[in-house]
C-alpha cells in the first residue's frame, strides 16, 4: 500500500476520492459521519480511527515531501470545536469553517502556512452547530448584512461530493434576510449545487488565471475551460457569479496571458453570466516561511521568490510579505482593470491587493 501511494501521480480534474479516511470518535455520533462513513466503505476506502487529528503521525513516506503527497490525499472527518469566526477582510465580514484543507496542489497557497505540518484534509460533521453560529453572528449585526466566506480554508466545492455541507449552508442563508454567502472554486464539480434554494444570497465565484499560471502552479485543479463551463452553469441556476484573479503573477508575456483570460471569459460566458458580475484581484505575495515550506514541497517550482525582486509589505499582526513593487503592482492593476471594463463594461471590480 505504501508503495502504491507514493507512486501515484497527482489526478488533474477527476473528482477527489482521498487514499486514506481517519474517523474521530464523536464523528460518528453525526449523521454527516455516519453518510461519510458509508460513503468511504462504498469507495472501498481504507479506514481507521484516531482519537483526535492531531495525532495523525504514521502517515507513510520515508520523508517530508513523501508525507506531504500522502496527507493531501487524506481525509479526517472530525467535529469542528473552535466556533469562533475569524474575520475575513476584504472578501466578507467573517470566514464559515466548514472543511480545512484543499485537495490542489496550487504552489503558491497560503495554506502552505497556515496548515503548516497537518495539509491533510478535514471535513466537519456538526454542520448545526457552525450554522447556528452564523445565525448568533447574523442577529448581532441586524439590520447590516452579514457577508460569510467559505473558501478560506479549503476548497469546499471540490468536496460537496463527499459531505453535502456546502449546499447545506447555501439553501440555510437563503433563509437569512441579513445573511449573505460567498466562496471561490478551482473545481467544475457543480451540479449537486445547481438545484440549491438559494434565493440570490449567495455569490459563487470561480478563480481564474493566465495560462502560464494554471499550466505551471496548479496541479490538481481543473482546467481553464471546465471552470468556463462550470460558470456558465452557475449562471443559468440564478447564482450572482463572480471571479477572482489570483494570484495575478508577473512573468514574460503577462499582458497577453491576462489580455487572453479576459477575452475568454468574454467569449466563452453565457450572457445571463454578465448581469451581476464582480471581479477581485490579488497580486502574487509570499512570507519566508512560505518560500521554504513551498520549494521543500515542489523543489522544481517556477515560482518567482526573489526578495530583491519585491517589496516588503507588513501585515496587520507585525509580519510582512512580498509582494511586487509598486510600479509593477500599479501597472497590473491598470492593465487588467482596463481589460476587464473593456470586455464587462457593466461589471463591478471589488478590490485590488
Amino acid at each position: 500500500m505504501t508503495t502504491e501511494l507514493l507512486t501515484r501521480p497527482v489526478p488533474s480534474t477527476v473528482i477527489f476520492v482521498p487514499e486514506l479516511v481517519y474517523f474521530e470518535p464523536d464523528a460518528m455520533n453525526y449523521p454527516k459521519g455516519q453518510q461519510i462513513c458509508k460513503w468511504a466503505k462504498q469507495q472501498g476506502l481504507e479506514i481507521h480511527m484516531t482519537t483526535s487529528h492531531n495525532q495523525i503521525r504514521d502517515l507513510p513516506g520515508d520523508s517530508e515531501l513523501e508525507k506531504y503527497k500522502i496527507a493531501k490525499r487524506t481525509l479526517v472527518v472530525g467535529i469542528r470545536k473552535t466556533i469562533k469566526f475569524e474575520t475575513s477582510k476584504p472578501s466578507a465580514e467573517y470566514a464559515i469553517p466548514i472543511a480545512t484543507g484543499c485537495m490542489g496542489h496550487c504552489h503558491y497557497c497560503y495554506l502552505q502556512t497556515t496548515l503548516g505540518a497537518k495539509p491533510y484534509i478535514r471535513v466537519y460533521v456538526n454542520i448545526d452547530d457552525i450554522l447556528g453560529a452564523a445565525k448568533q453572528y447574523i442577529e448581532e449585526r441586524e439590520p447590516e448584512i452579514t457577508r460569510f466566506e467559505a473558501a478560506c480554508t479549503s476548497d469546499p466545492v471540490g468536496l460537496e461530493h463527499i459531505s453535502g455541507s456546502l449546499k447545506q449552508l447555501i439553501e440555510f442563508m437563503g433563509q437569512q434576510e441579513h445573511g449573505r454567502l460567498r466562496f471561490v472554486t478551482k473545481y467544475h464539480h457543480v451540479e449537486s449545487l445547481l438545484n440549491a434554494k438559494h434565493n440570490n444570497h449567495t455569490r459563487f465565484r470561480f478563480s481564474v488565471n493566465a495560462d502560464y499560471v494554471i499550466k505551471h502552479f496548479e496541479p490538481g485543479t481543473s482546467k481553464f475551460h471546465e471552470r468556463i463551463e462550470a460558470a456558465g452553469k452557475v449562471a443559468k441556476a440564478g447564482y450572482p457569479l463572480g471571479f477572482i484573479i489570483a494570484p495575478i503573477i508577473w512573468h514574460e508575456g503577462w499582458e497577453e496571458g491576462y489580455a487572453t483570460l479576459l477575452e475568454r471569459l468574454h467569449k466563452e460566458l453565457p450572457r445571463e453570466a454578465t448581469r451581476d458580475l464582480t471581479f477581485e484581484m490579488i497580486q502574487h505575495r509570499y512570507t519566508k516561511t512560505a518560500k521554504n515550506i513551498i520549494q521543500k514541497r515542489y523543489p522544481k517550482t517556477k515560482l518567482e521568490m526573489d526578495e530583491e525582486k519585491r517589496k516588503y509589505k507588513w501585515g496587520r499582526w507585525g509580519q510582512g510579505k512580498y509582494v511586487y513593487p509598486d510600479e509593477q503592482a500599479n501597472a497590473l492593476r491598470e492593465f487588467i482593470t482596463e481589460q476587464i471594463f473593456d470586455k464587462f463594461p457593466s461589471a463591478k471590480i471589488e478590490y485590488f491587493t
